[in-house]
């Protein structure tokens, strides 16, 4: 790619730094400048530019951007015609996915989403939630939220709100009710067409997708490496939990073993324990960048 650049739209707002952190674990470096919107990157094959993600779907899909990260929202509401290269499940939060949820003041008397026939909701999302009350044959007036969307319903600014979450915890400490979940979102990896139909650029979009997965598949493990009695392997391979099996070596004593494994992180606290019952010595456990 040495006459072309890949153009790479990186997420404005609040998936700036988890995307920022999920490249750089991925590989690539990316360093913002105050001042505008264009930051560097540590790869000669590609420009990066920022954008809002509910502006991105737009721009990869005019050919703005080569490839862009996006939520699976914005692409539904902008009904955008891109390809969707993978899923990219991580948030600024965690690595898990958001909903859009229906929301009224916690002593509405409202429901269920019929109970909304002829009320105003304000959202951000107003085309999706348009269709999502005009399939269910449901009147109601849709206008679009600038900001501060909790605080409109609970000043009785409008009746309902839809709006994105991914704990729950701001729309409880409002003193709202979810009374319906309409769409579940996570980021996308996205491509322009005609850049996806480029051999050049395909090859490092996939490149880029299969490190970002790879990045994210090894956020939730981590890797432990023991030296083990040799007469207790059999016995630790029927319970010992791995992606595969143990790598197993020979030590300088005849008796034991040195095994490596890649496990989930969240079991560690209770597997740790169970090894030492084995009778596991001098136990590693390490960080891993990447889970290819």
């Amino acid at each position: 790619m040495s006459k072309q650049f890949l153009r790479l739209g990186v997420p404005k707002g609040s998936l700036q730094d988890a995307t920022l952190k999920l490249f750089d674990k991925a590989g690539w470096k990316i360093k913002l400048h105050d001042r505008n919107y264009f930051p560097d990157i540590d790869d000669e094959r590609i420009k990066c530019s920022l954008a809002r993600a509910q502006e991105m779907s737009m721009y990869v899909e005019n050919g703005t951007f080569d490839v862009g990260l996006t939520g699976m929202d914005w692409i539904k509401e902008n009904k955008s015609d891109v390809v969707v290269v993978d899923n990219l499940i991580y948030s600024k939060v965690s690595n898990g996915k958001a909903r859009w949820v229906l929301c009224v003041k916690g002593d509405s008397p409202y429901n269920k989403p019929e109970d909304l026939e002829g009320k105003h909701i304000s959202t951000e999302l107003v085309g999706f939630t348009k269709e999502y009350f005009a399939s269910r044959g449901i009147n109601v007036d849709v206008s679009f939220s600038w900001g501060t969307t909790e605080a409109k319903v609970v000043e009785d600014l409008c009746d309902a709100i839809v709006e994105i979450t991914e704990t729950g915890t701001t729309i409880k400490a409002n003193g709202l009710k979810i009374i319906a979940e309409m769409m579940e979102t996570n980021t996308q990896l996205i491509a322009n067409k005609v850049a996806w139909e480029d051999p050049e650029k395909r090859k490092l979009i996939e490149e880029i997708n299969l490190l970002m997965q790879g990045a994210l598949r090894a956020d939730k493990m981590v890797g432990l490496k023991m030296n083990l009695p040799k007469d207790k392997l059999a016995e630790l391979n029927g319970t010992l939990p791995s992606l595969n099996f143990p790598t197993v070596a020979e030590l300088q004593d005849p008796n034991w073993l040195s095994v490596e494994v890649v496990v989930e992180e969240k079991i560690i606290r209770d597997l740790i324990p169970q090894l030492k019952e084995f009778g596991a010595e001098g136990i590693i456990e390490y960080a891993l960048n990447k889970v290819i």
